[in-house]
């Protein structure tokens, strides 16, 4: 400001204005600036607050979910003609298929392709805009909730744990279970280790103290959970997608386990685990494009060949990398 006024003055400015002007700006400057900056911050916090309100305002619009009074005993699962859409977005168009009793179907394809939207469904986390989706033969929607709830365990790719403890996470599988019963389970999930290595066990409070475990654990502890549970529908979402080598081995064999003679669907991230799957849909766009077994999509050389070779030079990549 100073150099301004020196400035104005050497070029034969009026030096009263000058100055007059100089001590005006000093006065005005330091709190119109204060005024611009507190002006950004009350836009920030609205631009917040109208975001908030939009999330509350969709809760409240959302429509509620009635149910039935049916409690069927087998447990097979069917989508069809089923279509889904996030506001005006259409994520599922027109799917149909089925998931006999006992068998493993896996759903793959690129990101976005509507995999998790299949699987969110099929556990009625939504109900979707047209189509039915049949669990033993009965609309999914007539069931009583609570037996819907028993009939189905679910372990999506951000698998999560509660602030309590340990003990308690794993009882929200089985309220009733028993201590046996719970060191059964962590044993079928490989998670044994992880409890074991805990000063306090199972009383351990996840989130206290840093106790907080790497994406893999959670997934190892929430397979657990699943296996004290037992449902006979079991919806696998990406299981070994944020898991290291170790943990991904460790789940891949406990899942086998935990999927025999359960009727299955499950979404792989990493295409080795579904290679034994009794049939892949490979799903695009929110359509199912492809159908068959791992060696029947190889040999039709369409989408799932192409997903499949990428996904080996991304694996001989990983090798290659460590070996340097």
């Amino acid at each position: 400001m100073v150099p301004t006024a020196i400035i104005f003055i050497n070029t034969g400015g009026d030096i009263r204005q000058v100055i007059g002007n100089s001590i005006i700006y000093f006065l005005i400057g330091p709190a119109f600036g204060v005024f611009i900056m507190r002006s950004a911050v009350i836009s920030q916090y609205s631009y917040f607050a109208e975001a908030s309100l939009n999330k509350i305002e969709n809760i409240l619009d959302y429509k509620e979910m009635h149910y039935g009074d049916k409690s069927g005993e087998e447990v097979s699962l069917e989508f069809k003609d089923v279509s889904f859409a996030y506001e005006d977005n259409t994520v599922i168009d027109n799917v149909s298929f089925s998931v006999k009793k006992g068998e493993t179907v896996a759903l793959v394809g690129p990101s976005g392709g509507g995999k998790t939207t299949i699987a969110k469904l099929a556990a009625r986390f939504y109900d979707p805009q047209s189509g039915e989706i049949f669990i033993g033969g009965i609309n999914i929607k007539e069931y009583d909730k609570q037996t819907l709830m028993n009939k189905i365990s679910f372990v999506f790719q951000n698998s999560r744990l509660f602030k309590m403890s340990l003990r308690d996470n794993l009882l929200i599988g089985k309220e009733d279970a028993t201590d046996r019963e719970i060191e059964q389970a962590l044993l079928d999930s490989g998670s044994k280790d992880i409890v074991d290595n805990l000063k306090d066990g199972l009383n351990t409070v996840y989130g206290t103290k840093g106790t907080y475990f790497s994406g893999g654990e959670a997934q190892r502890l929430s397979i657990a959970r699943a296996f004290l549970k037992s449902a006979d529908l079991l919806i696998l979402d990406e299981a070994t997608a944020f898991a290291d080598p170790e943990n991904e081995h460790i789940i891949q064999k406990s899942f086998k386990k935990l999927s025999k003679n359960k009727t299955t669907l499950m979404i792989a991230h990493r295409l080795s685990t579904i290679v034994d799957a009794d049939r892949i849909l490979v799903v695009d766009k929110g359509k199912i494009v492809e159908e068959g077994k791992h060696e029947e999509l190889l040999n039709k050389n369409g989408q799932y060949k192409k997903l499949w070779d990428e996904y080996q030079r991304a694996v001989s990549w990983q090798i290659g990398g460590q070996n340097e």
